[in-house]
C-alpha cells in the first residue's frame, strides 16, 4: 500500500515539475507520451453527437499515432461526399390516421400534424422524432422545404372562418415560431361560397443545428376534426447550402 502511495506521489510530482510526461519513454514529445498499449474502462456513451467531439488517431511522419480532436460534422460530410448523397434529405406522406398535436410552445391557432418516422419515403429515421413529430436540423445552413396539405376532399362548401391554412413551425431552444404559412383560399360565387382547402409551401429557409421543424395547420380551431380522416399531408426537406 505504501509503495502505491509513493508511486502516486511520484507521478503527481512529475506532472508538476515537467510540462511533458512519458510512460515507458524517457524522451516524451507531447504533454502525455505513452509508449505502449492503453486501456480505457467504463467510458460513458454519448447520448447524441451534438456538443461532442470525436478523438481520432493520425499516423505522423515518425511512424507514431497521435490523438487529435475531430468535429463529428467533418466525418458526416466526408461520408456524404463519398457516397454522393445528402444526409439531410427527408420526406414523408400521411394519408390516414391524421390528428393534430397542440403544445404550449405553439403560437395560438397552430397545431402540428402527427407525422411519424414510419411514414417517411426517403431519409434516415434518426432525423425525425415520433415523440414530438418533428424533424431535427442536423447542421447549420440553408434548407429547401416543401409542404402540402389537403383538408378533407380539398373543397368545402363554405368559406371557413379565421382563415385556416398550413404552416411551418421552428422550435429553437424551446421557443416556437411560425416561419411560413399559406391560407386556404375562398371564393364567393352567386349561389355558393367555396373554400379550396388545399395548399402548399415551397421555399428556402436558414436554420441552426438542433432546430426542430413541425408541419401543421394554422387557424385550426375553425376546422372540423371529422374531415381529417380524409385529409392528406406530405413534406420534404433537405440542405442545399452552408
Amino acid at each position: 500500500m505504501k509503495t502505491n502511495i509513493f508511486t502516486l506521489i511520484g507521478v503527481l510530482v512529475s506532472f508538476s515539475a515537467f510540462s511533458q510526461v512519458g510512460i515507458n519513454t524517457t524522451t516524451p514529445t507531447a504533454t502525455l507520451d505513452v509508449n505502449g498499449t492503453m486501456k480505457l474502462r467504463q467510458t460513458p456513451a454519448a447520448p447524441a453527437l451534438s456538443g461532442y467531439q470525436i478523438l481520432a488517431v493520425n499516423l505522423n511522419s515518425g511512424g507514431d499515432f497521435q490523438v487529435a480532436q475531430v468535429d463529428p460534422q467533418l466525418i458526416i460530410d466526408g461520408i456524404t461526399i463519398n457516397a454522393n448523397t445528402n444526409a439531410s434529405v427527408y420526406a414523408a406522406k400521411k394519408s390516414a390516421g391524421i390528428s393534430l398535436l397542440s403544445l404550449a410552445l405553439f403560437p395560438t391557432g397552430f397545431r402540428a400534424v402527427n407525422f411519424l418516422a414510419a411514414e417517411r419515403s426517403v431519409g434516415s429515421a434518426a432525423l425525425f422524432s415520433d415523440t414530438d413529430n418533428t424533424y431535427t436540423i442536423p447542421s447549420n445552413g440553408i434548407y429547401a422545404i416543401g409542404y402540402s396539405f389537403r383538408y378533407g376532399t380539398g373543397l368545402q362548401a363554405s368559406i371557413l372562418a379565421n382563415s385556416p391554412g398550413i404552416g411551418i413551425l421552428r422550435n429553437r431552444a424551446g421557443v416556437g415560431t411560425i416561419i411560413d404559412s399559406r391560407a386556404f383560399s375562398g371564393a364567393n360565387l352567386i349561389l355558393l361560397s367555396l373554400t379550396i382547402s388545399e395548399t402548399s409551401i415551397n421555399s428556402l429557409y436558414t436554420f441552426q443545428a438542433g432546430d426542430k421543424i413541425s408541419f401543421g395547420l394554422t387557424g385550426s380551431t375553425a376546422l372540423d376534426v371529422g374531415l381529417l380522416g380524409s385529409s392528406v399531408g406530405s413534406f420534404y426537406i433537405y440542405k442545399v447550402s452552408n
